[in-house]
């Protein structure tokens, strides 16, 4: 597996380095964004972990970047502890966030959780049901794929796994308690803004007015509901 650490702190670098390696994990270092995004356009990286404030490109626009071509898992760094730094993180495609200082065997174990996370995101394409076609939606199960009229859309993997939950269940509500569980496969944070910052991606990628969702449709001190008249 490929690993990309971009910090700008050679120090912190060099320690995630070494614990990285020290688990056979094949690491790429970066000390600014632009390095950073020249490790990921020539390199098959299988995760990147961000410092957020970094010289030449900072990690949140690194991350968009990543997020326009890939979806492999990615996991913040920032010396804040804000909660905006983590909504804005989590609302361009991040997968996880840590807040210095930090302890570099618990890095080691979030990187470890986000690789089988992504594999069994992976093994999902060989499930027996090729495609869910809602109106112009069509999700294809076996690339993992989702199509607006014929044209791809990319999601990254908490985005997937939240809409085909949604989408293989028309017009029934879940809880953001069942959506967190279905995409993180974890237990539920204790508040909501993880699965709301997911869902206004996901509308924003989906709906032709995402102030007035046609889809994805928020049932008041419920949840949400992929809406089907049809169904």
């Amino acid at each position: 597996m490929n690993i990309l650490i971009a910090e700008d702190e050679t120090d912190i670098r060099k320690l995630v380095k070494i614990h990285l390696e020290d688990r056979s994990y094949r690491v790429f270092e970066a000390k600014d964004g632009i390095e950073a995004l020249e490790v990921v356009n020539q390199h098959e990286i299988n995760l990147a972990i961000l410092d957020i404030v970094m010289p030449k490109l900072d990690g949140l626009n690194l991350l968009r970047q990543i997020r326009e071509k890939s979806h492999i898992p990615v996991i913040l760094l920032t010396a804040r502890g804000e909660e905006i730094d983590k909504i804005v993180g989590l609302g361009l495609g991040a997968d996880d966030y840590m807040v210095k200082p930090f302890s570099a065997s618990e890095l080691v174990a979030r990187v470890e959780a986000q690789l089988r996370r992504r594999n069994v995101y992976d093994l999902s394409q060989s499930i027996t049901e090729e495609t869910i076609q809602h109106r112009e939606l069509k999700l294809n199960l076996k690339e993992c794929m989702l199509y607006i009229n014929e044209s791809p859309v990319l999601l990254n993997a908490k985005e997937y796994k939240v809409l085909q939950c949604l989408m293989q269940s028309p017009n029934q509500i879940f809880t953001p308690k069942k959506l967190y569980a279905a995409a993180w496969e974890e237990d539920f944070y204790s508040d909501n803004n993880t699965i709301m910052v997911t869902i206004s991606r996901l509308r924003n990628k989906i709906e032709r007015d995402p102030h007035h969702p046609k889809y994805i449709v928020t049932v008041r001190g419920l949840g949400y509901k992929f809406y089907n008249p049809g169904k």
